[in-house]
């Protein structure tokens, strides 16, 4: 193995530690920044409680009636 390629071979490693370091960084600081914008809606008082799941309203009705053969 030649001086060349042993260099190549360390630069190329050393690169792909500092690739692999700077993404742990980045999903770090991601996961922290949502941290922090969801405490402040945790906080506030839960407002009513809104039905989940399908619902008939005035609109789906008016549908219902017109889609009738």
């Amino acid at each position: 193995m030649s001086r060349k390629s042993s260099s190549y071979t360390a630069d190329r490693r050393t690169f792909l530690k500092k690739l692999a370091a700077a993404g742990g960084a980045t999903a770090a600081v991601a996961m922290s920044g949502r941290a922090a914008v969801a405490s402040p809606e945790q906080a506030t008082a839960p407002g009513p409680a809104k039905q989940k799941g399908y619902h008939e309203t005035p609109h789906i009705r008016s549908y219902y009636r017109s889609a009738r053969l």
